[in-house]
């Protein structure tokens, strides 16, 4: 009798410890599935501007141009600019945030000065953001200020001249000796670039260098070719009458002076590829993906 009193005691105490215990189980954090993790625009935007390392800039270009910037994203493409074909590719890796360094909509301000919002062009690309659900947000300003420039870093890495710059200026380079016509194909080569143009005589040997990717502007190309220590400047693109001319007189009048023009998406691609590098480092939980411009002139054959 006595053995059968503890059976059943022993039973009752194993029903109330399993049912304490699937009781604990179902209150725990670990078996209650976790709802799944979202990313935003927004979201990627506040943590670049915590990781740029200089103050962010009220008056800027880096803003958002398209989208619902508080939608949930599914991956994150970086391009040096937002043509349609990059548009198209990255929609199509299902990458819906778009990381552009140059404008979208054809003005620095993407608002193009004279266009009517009904252009067919202009009005065909707001339409695809729109139905595949993206987000554009420019990455210019702040990706130049940072120290170094997140654009020059890129390309100098490209071109393999990390050990020939100036202590004294990122944007000085003294090189082994070479020719303006070497240099060119040099560059032509490392940047992907088939429509590198040069002023200047091309056996010229040279050693001091000047690079400035995109588009400075004359007054700050004017005064690097001014330089005594630079005798060929590398630009990504500028306007025809204004340094073009002004280094085809440099020669003309027997200067030690020669431009190459890159083209400006060649110029700053490699930057873009350096971005997404450093974007990776701290940006978890959404996939990132460089997806390069493709160079928009092409050579008769």
């Amino acid at each position: 009798m006595r053995s059968k009193v503890v059976v059943i005691a022993l039973i009752c105490a194993l029903v109330v410890f399993s049912t304490a215990l699937l009781r604990a189980v179902a209150q725990s954090p670990s078996s209650t599935p976790s709802p799944p993790t979202t990313v935003t625009a927004r979201q990627v935007v506040s943590a670049i501007q915590q990781h740029i390392g200089v103050p962010w800039q009220t008056d800027t270009v880096d803003t958002f141009k398209a989208g619902n910037p508080d939608a949930p994203i599914t991956g994150i493409a970086v391009t040096m600019m937002a043509t349609t074909d990059v548009l198209q590719r990255a929609s199509a890796k299902g990458l819906n945030f778009v990381i552009t360094h140059e404008p979208t909509f054809y003005a620095h301000l993407d608002v193009p000065e004279g266009m009517p919002a009904n252009d067919p062009v202009w009005a065909a690309k707001r339409a695809f953001i729109d139905q595949h659900h993206m987000v554009v947000w420019r990455f210019h300003d702040h990706w130049h200020r940072r120290s170094p420039d997140g654009i020059e870093q890129g390309t100098i890495a490209a071109l393999g001249w990390e050990k020939y710059q100036s202590p004294a200026s990122q944007y000085l380079f003294v090189l082994p000796e070479t020719t303006v016509n070497n240099l060119a194909k040099d560059v032509s080569t490392k940047l992907n670039s088939s429509v590198v143009r040069a002023i200047g005589d091309p056996s010229m040997k040279i050693t001091k260098v000047a690079l400035s990717p995109g588009a400075a502007g004359a007054a700050a190309e004017f005064e690097a070719l001014e330089r005594d220590d630079v005798e060929v400047l590398l630009v990504g693109e500028t306007r025809e009458w204004e340094t073009v001319e002004y280094a085809a007189d440099a020669q003309t009048q027997g200067r030690r002076k020669a431009l190459i023009v890159i083209g400006h998406i060649p110029s700053e691609q490699a930057g873009m590829l350096e971005c997404t590098r450093w974007l990776k480092s701290f940006v978890h939980g959404v996939p990132i993906e460089f997806v390069p411009a493709n160079q928009p002139f092409w050579q008769p054959k």
